[in-house]
């Protein structure tokens, strides 16, 4: 049966509501910082811009809800549970979708089915949250059943309109989008004033949530080694890093890769050895970019690199604070 889910989309903004009367547990079998991360946020912002309810720009132009993005496509092979965020009843479902990157060359069949295999469920009070991008196969609930908060509705996937693994999760009162993060709408005059990285970073979001939510201004998704400069398809795959170098690995590269990049960011690269530092790299990024990834290292230029341990050390500088900060270490033998 087809999934009513796009046409529900009513407004592009977030939306006030008179009570918040719905309260959300975490969705997902992750834990936020550590093996998933928000990528966007509901939009804010009512024209042609957009900003989340920190007045920063993680969201993008009419986003209608919660992106929960975990950091590689083989966690979706794994199987990372999506569950119900509040009691409520099974309304629409679908799960017929395959799990593919959006494309140019399949934008045209992606047309009213943008959300993919997903569940909406309908709450007392006129609330309803719903669930997208769900795996092919996964979705374990019927339409017209009755589910408790916490009950397994499917896994993440990579089905419908989208770019990365997530959830996006979407909240509406009486059909009108809710920002779970904001019910009672953002305060447009506390976004004259740019928040700086250390409001952003100290944040936190409880909203709906029956637990608040750490909010994270960017940060690192992953990091690893390799003996060249990977793809980045092969990074957001979960297929960039290699466990062991060998003396005479042609190079020694080391990459990481991030979220929620803004214009004027600092990303710092650094490698140690057996012998000490022998490379840092700093870059500074010229554009917002939603994810992306940074890599440097050195050539193999003697006989052989020396053998024992190397630690690669990346940190994300905003505002001249450390927004966060990720380590790997590798042996060379």
């Amino acid at each position: 049966m087809r999934l009513p889910i796009e046409a529900l989309l009513l407004t592009l903004v977030a939306t006030p509501i008179a009570a918040n009367d719905l309260s959300l547990s975490w969705p997902v079998d992750c834990t936020l910082g550590e093996n998933c991360h928000i990528q966007q946020y509901v939009d804010h912002d009512p024209g042609p811009g957009a900003q989340d309810y920190r007045c920063a720009p993680l969201s993008y132009q009419g986003h209608k809800g919660t992106d929960i993005g975990i950091p590689y496509l083989t966690e979706v092979q794994r199987g990372i549970a999506v569950r119900a965020a509040a009691p409520g009843v099974v309304v629409g479902l679908r799960d017929r979708m395959p799990d593919l990157y959006a494309t140019e060359e399949i934008a045209e069949s992606l047309k009213g089915r943008e959300c993919g295999n997903g569940v909406v469920l309908r709450h007392e009070g006129g609330w309803e949250t719903q669930y997208c991008h769900m795996k092919l196969g996964s979705v374990q609930v019927q339409k017209g059943q009755k589910v408790q908060a916490g009950t397994q509705l499917g896994e993440i996937g990579l089905s419908g309109k989208t770019q990365f693994p997530h959830l996006h999760l979407a909240v509406r009162h009486n059909g009108e989008i809710v920002d779970p993060f904001a019910p009672d709408g953002s305060d447009s005059t506390s976004c004259e004033t740019a928040p700086t990285a250390v409001d952003t970073a100290a944040a936190t979001g409880a909203g709906l949530w029956a637990e608040p939510v750490p909010y994270q201004p960017g940060g690192f998704l992953g990091v690893g080694f390799n003996t060249a400069v990977p793809e980045f398809q092969a990074i957001k795959s979960g297929n960039a890093a290699v466990s062991r170098l060998s003396p005479d690995s042609p190079a020694l590269v080391f990459w990481a890769y991030a979220f929620g990049g803004q214009a004027a960011d600092r990303v710092r690269l650094s490698i140690s050895g057996p012998e000490g530092v022998f490379s840092v790299h700093e870059v500074t990024l010229e554009r917002n970019q939603a994810q992306f990834f940074r890599a440097s290292g050195k050539r193999l230029r003697n006989k052989s690199w020396v053998q024992g341990r190397y630690s690669g050390v990346a940190v994300l500088i905003r505002d001249d604070v450390e927004i966060d900060r990720i380590e790997q270490e590798i042996v060379v033998r």
